[in-house]
């Protein structure tokens, strides 16, 4: 780790060691979601039943949880099926690890890089994936709130494989960006309540291992191409996101450094406006399978690469095992609202923690929370210094990111 990295963390540990000891908040406020251009949900009824509640006066903020790759390879598909005692798969507590800090914030996205196969099976881990739907319940039980779902993977089982994927989310109550059943579908991009913003979720990806659309469905799966990402943020701003967040599956697997795609695009997507407020407000990356760099462009945050929060053991391009690719980040943003009315929604507070899937116990773990409970684990305090230094690379403690304590900070959200 090069030095100002070590001095960096080391200004962090105080904080980080005491906001462990604190735990979790329990009350979350969860987000509701629907889709643009859909119904919106009820609202909510005045204390005496007398009809509809008068509009809170007081704009509130939110925290948002971002997450990199889930990517069931055979190991994990046989651990949930233990974890179930024989009877079908559990991935809940595959994520129990995480699910405190997912849990406590208001909204919470993760990234469902493989589609689910039939009822029943058969499952198969790479090349072609075909995952348990009991997947979605793993997410759903931890906290998460929808996923991107656009990747080289999205078309593995055609379009069979994405209608099961999606109407699975639907059963367990996720949304979903990027990959769609029908066209009015994939026109209309998820959308949820967080604190009193309107959040819209978009997802893209930068190809589908060589597969064809599915015949007809031009739509099936958005691409990564940058004329459509800022026409469906503008789309989306105009229908009443206050908040745009654009999740893309990008960038140079087992590359550390974002590559030119990713940072010619991450420019071009952080400098778009129109009206002079920006047409994107976080950048969320996914696909390397190791641990990339957070940045601020053009005043927006843009996370090259969270790395993978489920995946199997991992082997790099030359073939050599690489325990990198078990090695992840999980966002945390605060946003706060506008000062004045059609402003922007800004971030005010940036943070990030390290995390890992533990293949020996088949668990994603929470690494500082971990490490605070549990000190001088070697391999939990390698990964840590690994995803930190990745994370830290491009120099975004300068611009105020912060290591992530185990409890969100008492200004995170507000008063409930």
């Amino acid at each position: 780790m090069s030095q100002p990295t070590r001095q960096a963390l080391a200004l962090l540990s105080a904080a980080l060691l005491a906001g462990a000891a604190a735990g979790c908040s329990d009350g979350r406020q969860s987000a509701s979601a629907t889709r643009l251009g859909t119904a919106q949900a009820p609202e909510p009824s005045r204390a005496d039943g007398s009809g509809t509640a008068p509009p809170d006066a007081s704009p509130r903020g939110f925290t948002l949880v971002a997450s990199g790759d889930v990517l069931p390879h055979d190991s994990i598909i046989k651990r949930a099926a233990a974890d179930a005692g024989g009877d079908g798969y559990d991935f809940k507590p595959m994520f129990s690890g995480v699910k405190p800090l997912v849990s406590a914030a208001d909204l919470a996205i993760c990234h469902m890089e493989t589609v689910y196969g039939e009822d029943g099976g058969p499952f198969t881990g790479y090349p072609a994936f075909q995952s348990p739907p009991a997947v979605a319940e793993g997410l759903k039980d931890a906290g998460y709130d929808g996923c991107s779902t656009a990747s080289n993977h999205t078309l593995d089982g055609g379009s069979a494989g994405i209608k099961r994927t999606l109407d699975t989310f639907d059963e367990v109550g996720l949304q979903h960006a990027g990959s769609a059943r029908t066209a009015a579908e994939a026109a209309t991009p998820a959308l949820y309540t967080a604190g009193s913003a309107k959040v819209a979720h978009l997802a893209y990806t930068y190809g589908t291992n060589g597969y064809p659309m599915p015949e007809g469905q031009p739509w099936a799966v958005n691409l990564m191409e940058q004329d459509k990402i800022l026409a469906d943020a503008r789309a989306a701003r105009k229908a009443g996101a206050d908040v745009v967040l654009v999740s893309v599956h990008w960038g140079t697997e087992w590359q550390t450094e974002p590559d030119e795609t990713q940072l010619s695009l991450g420019r071009a997507l952080t400098a778009s406006r129109t009206g002079g407020r920006p047409d994107i407000d976080l950048v969320l990356g996914t696909h390397a399978h190791v641990p990339q760099a957070y940045d601020q462009v053009n005043g927006t945050w843009i996370i090259y690469g969270m790395g993978d929060q489920v995946a199997g053991e991992m082997f790099n391009h030359s073939g050599a095992r690489d325990v990198r690719g078990n090695y992840g980040s999980i966002g945390r943003f605060t946003f706060a609202p506008p000062a004045v009315a059609g402003g922007r929604w800004q971030v005010t507070r940036a943070e990030f923690v390290p995390q890992m899937t533990d293949l020996s116990a088949g668990r994603v773990v929470n690494l500082p929370a971990a490490l605070a409970a549990h000190p001088g684990r070697k391999d939990y305090e390698s990964a840590q210094d690994t995803v930190s230094e990745a994370v830290l690379s491009r120099g975004a403690a300068e611009h105020g990111l912060t290591m992530a304590r185990q409890a969100p900070h008492p200004d995170a959200t507000a008063p409930r």
